[in-house]
């Protein structure tokens, strides 16, 4: 059976072991469609009301019925921890808008600096706006708001960006405080 990664962050709070028996499942199923267990997960195995939440949490919003794309929400998790500076995030992320979109240019660019990104004006005011939630968000108004509607977003999609960007401001500052490392399979993928 496959078990977390109990390096996953620089606190001493391994995982539980044996992990419970639906948890040891999900984690099975993370192994072989994935090929490991991400450490998000490992880090947060020690306590399994906090990893289901957090998981339910994250599926929710990354894989729940949305009018963004899988591509776009994993777009925004990229360019919130640009500005962060999530090394996780960055690194697991990257990967993911390499894979979905079959550009590893536009996973780099998104890490390095959207706006150099070739983006459509849809993907820009969705960073655009992500971004000014991550760096000023108390500074949103209306007019914010109508420069998504204006390339084609509806209100729920703005509640999607707004949630998507919400979630990975706080992942991005705990993964941060506890020093949660990528898994290494990351670095090489999509490329």
């Amino acid at each position: 059976m496959s078990k977390p990664d109990p390096n996953a962050t620089a606190l001493d709070l391994p995982p539980l072991d044996p992990l419970p028996e639906d948890t040891q499942k999900y984690f099975d199923i993370c192994q072989e469609k994935l090929g490991m267990i991400p450490n998000v997960l490992a880090a947060y195995a020690f306590d399994v009301e906090k990893l289901n939440a957090f998981t339910a949490m994250y599926n929710d919003l990354m894989l729940g019925q949305s009018g963004l794309s899988k591509l776009e929400r994993e777009m925004i998790a990229v360019a919130v921890s640009t500005v962060n500076k999530c090394f996780y995030c960055l690194t697991a992320h990257g990967a993911a808008v390499r894979q979905l979109s079959g550009d590893p240019a536009l996973g780099e660019a998104l890490v390095m600096n959207y706006r150099v990104a070739k983006l459509d004006p849809r993907q820009r005011a969705m960073l655009d706006f992500a971004v000014m939630m991550t760096e000023n968000s108390a500074k949103i108004e209306e007019p914010d708001r109508q420069a998504l509607r204006d390339v084609g977003f509806s209100d729920r999609d703005i509640w999607d960006i707004a949630a998507t960007a919400s979630f990975f401001n706080m992942s991005n500052r705990m993964a941060s405080a506890i020093d949660m490392r990528p898994n290494a399979e990351y670095h090489g993928q999509y490329r």
